[in-house]
């Protein structure tokens, strides 16, 4: 019997390549006993290349598959890990919608819209979604600092619009902050986002299809040593990932059952990452990712665990649902 064909797309064309490709590495070692056939496919700025024992080999665009020792090599599933462009904003999926491969991340234009955070805010606070009082600003144009702080408060953040892993994010705690927070956030992206800041627990919840059920694993508490939950806190130690998070039951239904909304709404598919505030009892949602870290420092591996999942297990579950 002919073992399914999994390509895992890793690396990517944003400073999280680096990332990406740890995720990346995590689902070729959980898979590589099962019943697949598993490359990893390495795609950077300046190539695409199946990256195996024998060498690097350069992908064929048409098919996205690769010639190995004469065998032609053609994925039957594209399994995506890619953090930012080109897998998290919508460009790969719609690549391989175009040339016929499943893949186990969300549509093209659901993965667009979720990437592009004021459109997915403003998309969900018309269905009832909290979220934090936020105001927009693109690159040129001119900077009201107290317009912009009579309306958000003190403190606030500034984030780029597209772009993950906390890059380009900052927690502005005065009126002289503002500025250069602003140009820190443009070196990732030409459009940002400014918004209040919420006092409250910040989780995080995984939720994916299963069996056709939208589901929520328990969410994951995050306290951090700096004053946000950024790169450093996020991959470098200086947090705590806390699974469950030590909230109610009535906060965890709530959050979970916002996940779950959020997922619908958007019409998501294979497994995302949402993370909320919760304030005063209310979550407040933040953002949602499509295609989530899945390295060994990453949340949503250590959600699966505490539900009692193998890795292996579940990625070959959305491998599934992205073929069925």
């Amino acid at each position: 019997m002919k073992k399914t064909v999994v390509a895992i797309a890793m690396g990517g064309y944003s400073s999280e390549a680096e990332i990406s490709i740890k995720s990346g590495n995590v689902v070729y070692e959980s898979l590589s006993n099962l019943e697949y056939e598993v490359y990893c496919v390495h795609i950077l700025k300046d190539s695409w290349q199946y990256v195996t024992e024998q060498g690097s080999f350069e992908v064929d665009k048409a098919s996205f598959g690769c010639i190995i020792n004469n065998n032609k090599i053609v994925p039957d599933v594209v399994f995506n890990t890619i953090h930012g462009t080109p897998g998290e904003d919508g460009f790969l999926a719609a690549y391989l919608k175009l040339i016929g491969i499943p893949q186990t991340s969300t549509g093209f234009y659901e993965a667009a819209l979720s990437f592009n955070k004021r459109d997915c805010l403003s998309v969900l606070k018309n269905f009832g979604i909290n979220c934090a009082i936020s105001v927009y600003h693109n690159k040129g144009e001119k900077i009201d600092v107290d317009s912009i702080i009579q309306k958000v408060g003190l403190p606030c953040f500034v984030k780029p619009n597209r772009a993950g892993s906390s890059f380009g994010v900052s927690k502005v705690s005065t009126a002289e902050m503002l500025i250069p927070s602003i140009e820190l956030a443009y070196k990732e992206d030409r459009e940002i986002i400014i918004e209040s800041a919420l006092v409250g627990t910040e989780v995080s919840v995984g939720t994916y299809k299963h069996n056709g059920e939208t589901v929520s694993f328990a969410p994951t508490e995050i306290v951090s040593e700096n004053d946000f939950f950024d790169y450093e806190a996020k991959y470098q130690g200086k947090s705590q990932e806390i699974t469950p998070a030590r909230i109610t039951k009535e906060e965890t239904n709530q959050v979970q059952q916002a996940a779950i909304k959020v997922y619908n709404l958007l019409n998501m598919k294979g497994i995302t990452r949402s993370d909320f505030i919760i304030q005063n009892g209310t979550p407040f949602f933040i953002e949602t990712n499509t295609t989530p870290g899945l390295s060994k420092e990453s949340i949503i591996p250590k959600q699966a665990k505490e539900r009692g999942l193998s890795l292996s297990t579940f990625f070959s579950q959305l491998i599934d649902d992205a073929l069925n």
